[in-house]
């Protein structure tokens, strides 16, 4: 490279167009999957605390966000239940449930946007009285019986119309069995995108808040990976791809954009991030109280995810910011 002052860097920041013309990533509204949260609650709406512009939303809500999803080119909407503490239990049973909370939402979106693709979160914790992502004995999460129920739940959401099965678990072996089960009950185009990358990060507060998540007896250190680590997560990635993920995911997201790029470099698949509920309550508090400028920040990030190797980004500001990318 040419020295000063041949070589003026400052020459292609001069102009906005100029900007425009070498700007090296771009964000658009498909790049964004719309994280959501449903209730069964009597309330078409409730605000969630913790999270400030963020609510939960009854079914016939979640349809009308499905239409607003295809209206702003959205792709896609991820879903979380808010369920009654009452159906929670051991191991979660309720998240087995046909005519649940997450089916009734899925059947109601898919009949409202059919173009919207919808993301199920296979998980138990947020049916779990103990507010882990499996069944408990004795203190120990059992990967093997959490692994059963997951299957079952799977299918469950599937045969409501859930187009992509997101295990969040961290269980080992649960990518195989679940795609073991699609294959051999005829749901062979189902799609799974895998929580591949899912850290025991302290991020996660305020969207166990937004689901009524019991509070967590001890912690989850022993399913989710150390945030220490970054080889175990390429492990941990392609040990999901092997046994049958389609896309793969890095969980939360900003303070692992390093995770992001070595997941992205070291097996080109699809590879997506989590910016979770931490990362939005920080900006929107921020914000609020004058601190930073909200919409310039969240934008920022969003291209960051995008800089750092992520193919799409789910993230609770997704109208929001397809509002303004569309403009």
């Amino acid at each position: 490279m040419a020295l000063f002052p041949n070589t003026r860097l400052r020459r292609t920041r001069s102009q906005p167009w100029i900007r425009d013309l070498v700007r090296e990533t771009h964000l658009t509204p498909h790049d964004l999957i719309w994280t959501i949260v449903v209730s069964d609650s009597a309330d078409p709406i409730e605000p969630v605390e913790a999270m400030p512009g963020t609510v939960r939303m009854s079914v016939a809500e979640a349809a009308k966000a499905a239409k607003r999803a295809r209206d702003l080119g959205i792709p896609a909407i991820a879903v979380f239940p808010h369920i009654d503490p009452s159906l929670k239990d051991n191991a979660g049973t309720e998240a087995l449930n046909r005519d649940g909370l997450v089916m009734r939402a899925v059947k109601a979106m898919k009949d409202a946007a059919p173009e919207v693709g919808i993301i199920c979160d296979v998980a138990l914790d947020p049916f779990t009285d103990h507010g882990h992502d499996g069944v408990m004995e004795d203190g120990v999460i059992l990967n093997d019986a959490t692994v059963d129920l997951l299957v079952q739940q799977g299918l469950a959401q599937v045969e409501a119309g859930c187009d992509v099965l997101a295990p969040s678990d961290m269980m080992d072996g649960r990518i195989g069995a679940i795609r073991g089960a699609l294959e051999e009950s005829g749901h062979t185009d189902t799609l799974i995108l895998s929580y591949a990358a899912k850290y025991a990060s302290g991020f996660y507060g305020p969207y166990r808040s937004a689901i009524g998540s019991a509070k967590l007896q001890g912690d989850k250190k022993t399913y989710q990976m150390d945030p220490a680590n970054t080889d175990e997560a390429l492990r941990e990635v392609a040990m999901d791809i092997e046994e049958g993920a389609d896309m793969v995911m890095v969980k939360p997201g900003l303070p692992y954009l390093d995770i992001v790029t070595r997941v992205k470099e070291a097996f080109g698949v699809p590879t997506y991030a989590f910016q979770v509920s931490g990362e939005y309550a920080m900006i929107m508090a921020a914000a609020q109280n004058g601190w930073i400028d909200g919409e310039r920040v969240m934008m920022e990030t969003l291209t960051c995810f995008k800089r750092a190797g992520a193919d799409g980004i789910l993230t609770y500001f997704a109208p929001v910011a397809a509002e303004i990318l569309g403009e």
